[in-house]
């Protein structure tokens, strides 16, 4: 017994000084640009605590996160759609992350509201999505269209896609309406060029609206004037016949830039044509956030890493590198100076809106999605797939 309690004796101060785990959940396929040296640099201001990151593939990231906390093992930090977090909260799975007002001021508008119910934030923005307007030139020319000027308005849109249509081998527009997150992404870009909303800030669903009734209609008019078969095309699908010139118009990211560069296309880009009711540029407003899970002992060290890691510069350098639109507005203006591409990116930030929250996310986007593909195939009119939808998100508010 002596030789035992000697021994014990002797493993206790190793045990006592071995860090606390702060295990992190980084969605892609390499470790976000950056983070291995801000993780060292956290921990060397936060001694007795290691930063352990997993890197999980996107399509599997939401999915192992959602189960680990639901049984009772979460991990203390975790790349997460910012949809997600109300779900998250109302089931006491993870903590809330208030912002100060200075906080909030750093960013852009609206972006806090990503992340906020119930005037509470409940995760660190860490990523930033907009989409803009990308128009093939050559294809306009050939349809006897100026190459320089894009269309500014739903109405010019639909008669410019027309005109391709009629006079090209190409189509005008890319429809994006695949059963897929982003059939319900790009949806709302027609929503929030309009003024309209999903769901107020009072949790009232207001999908059933004339914003997004003309929103939904100037869809149903455009899909004649697009490629063939569009439930059968995600996003990126589309961006890719773009790029192989088989239609002259499609909404999408700053990455299409990249490839449009690298596939020696006469391309331009601007703001999202716009509907009747507009106040100004819009577009989607999607991020996703650092949500900091309940029951792990060092929640308030994870917000802090949080924090930390997605701070002025920091933040900034990483978007950089991975083509993101910045979530703050730090060094903007030198970078449309650099790359005036990335103007119309900025632009619609004014009058955009966010991701709705709802408390199911996926129920949203099934009945969102299902909505779009009912008027793409001719299966339902623009007014009655509204008014049924607008009745089934009233289960998932």
């Amino acid at each position: 017994m002596a030789v035992s309690m000697l021994a014990l004796a002797g493993a206790a101060p190793a045990a006592f000084a071995q860090d606390k785990e702060i295990t992190f959940i980084n969605c892609g396929d390499e470790l976000t640009a950056g983070y291995a040296e801000h993780f060292a640099e956290w921990e060397a201001a936060n001694p007795g605590f290691k930063v352990v990151p997993e890197i999980v593939g996107w399509g599997q990231c939401q999915d192992k996160v959602t189960t680990l906390a639901a049984a009772g093992t979460p991990v203390a930090l975790a790349y997460v759609g910012s949809r997600t977090l109300k779900q998250f909260a109302q089931n006491d799975l993870i903590v809330p992350v208030p912002m100060t007002e200075e906080e909030k001021a750093a960013y852009y508008n609206y972006v806090p509201d990503t992340v906020t119910f119930d005037g509470t934030q409940w995760g660190v923005p860490v990523a930033f999505s907009t989409k803009a307007l990308f128009w093939n030139k050559d294809l306009f020319e050939a349809a006897g269209l100026d190459p320089e000027t894009p269309p500014k308005t739903w109405e010019e849109k639909i008669a410019f896609a027309k005109q391709i249509t009629e006079n090209t081998d190409a189509a005008g527009y890319g429809a994006v309406a695949k059963t897929f997150d982003n059939t319900m992404h790009q949806f709302l870009h027609w929503v929030y060029t309009n003024n309209g909303q999903v769901i107020d800030a009072d949790g009232n669903i207001t999908l059933n609206s004339p914003q997004v009734l003309a929103a939904l209609t100037a869809l149903k008019d455009i899909i004649p004037y697009s490629e063939e078969g569009p439930t059968a095309y995600e996003q990126n699908e589309v961006r890719a016949i773009w790029l192989d010139g088989g239609v002259a118009m499609i909404e999408a990211s700053p990455g299409a830039a990249l490839r449009a560069e690298e596939a020696g296309m006469n391309w331009g880009v601007a703001n999202l044509p716009l509907g009747p009711d507009a106040k100004g540029p819009g577009t989607l407003l999607i991020t996703d956030a650092l949500a900091v899970f309940k029951g792990t002992g060092v929640e308030e060290q994870a917000i802090s890493l949080a924090k930390y890691i997605t701070d002025g510069d920091r933040q900034w350098d990483a978007e950089m590198a991975q083509g993101l639109t910045p979530l703050r507005p730090l060094h903007s203006d030198e970078l449309v100076a650099e790359k005036p591409y990335w103007a119309p990116f900025l632009d619609g930030i004014e009058f955009g809106g966010p991701e709705p929250l709802l408390t199911d996310y996926i129920g949203l986007q099934n009945v969102m999605i299902e909505m779009v593909q009912s008027v793409v195939t001719g299966a339902a009119e623009p007014a009655a797939a509204l008014e049924k939808a607008a009745a089934e998100l009233e289960q998932y508010k």
